[in-house]
């Protein structure tokens, strides 16, 4: 593996998370998300295996999405089980007030958005059903990825899902030739390509994961990191 990929290195800042990063660009990266997770990140699976079976078609469902960003995979969770006519009920949240006024201006009904952190709404003693990540793991240094993971396992009171990208050379290159002639407008090439080389490979993560998580390998280069409560529910 090239010395650039051999290790992860959480010392590179992905230009969007700079506070003085160009507006447009940064709403640019926002929007193109909608597509770009559609098309790699995996979440239809993740739906249809690992979340729709806890919905019901009158109870609602509560699930919080955290570190939310443009809010596009909290709205694509939402609208799969509207389509399946399953209730659910979501929230997303964010640090960033950048990110949280982005997607709370797209939020259909049945999704909340606030600006928070993770930390916050443990701290303020709230729980949902079932807990969602998209891409925050690469954005931690090796010490906050226990304590991030226990967060998430405590607001969730059936099951939590973080997914995130799986270091490699082949998805390095694959990456870089497909999304830089369609992003130009954006930061998706440059972050994609930072956020590669930030992510972890599976027995990294699998390593710095406390106790009762697991963490799977999934197709197109994606890791799944995943925790369930303990009894009936939790595990199906």
């Amino acid at each position: 593996m090239p010395g650039f990929l051999h290790r992860r290195d959480p010392s590179i800042v992905e230009r969007m998370d700079e506070p003085d990063c160009d507006r447009e660009r940064l709403e640019a990266t926002y929007r193109h998300f909608t597509l770009l997770n559609r098309c790699i990140s995996g979440w239809g699976a993740i739906y249809r295996s690992s979340i729709r079976p806890l919905l019901h078609p009158d109870r609602p469902t509560t699930l919080l999405d955290v570190g939310c960003g443009g809010g596009d995979v909290a709205r694509f969770l939402l609208a799969r089980a509207s389509r399946d006519g399953l209730a659910l009920k979501v929230t997303g949240i964010d640090p960033d007030p950048r990110a949280a006024a982005f997607a709370r201006a797209g939020a259909p009904p049945g999704m909340e958005v606030r600006e928070a952190s993770a930390a916050e709404v443990v701290a303020a003693g709230d729980r949902y059903d079932l807990v969602t990540s998209n891409h925050v793991l690469h954005h931690l240094q090796d010490e906050e990825v226990a304590p991030f993971l226990r967060e998430l396992s405590c607001l969730a009171r059936l099951r939590a899902i973080c997914a995130d990208i799986e270091r490699s050379v082949l998805g390095f290159a694959l990456f870089s030739t497909a999304t830089l002639p369609l992003f130009r407008d954006s930061f998706i090439t440059e972050d994609g390509r930072r956020s590669i080389r930030r992510s972890f490979r599976q027995d990294e993560l699998a390593d710095l994961a406390p106790p009762g998580w697991r963490v799977e390998r999934r197709i197109l280069f994606r890791l799944v990191a995943r925790w369930d409560a303990p009894g009936p529910g939790g595990g199906r």
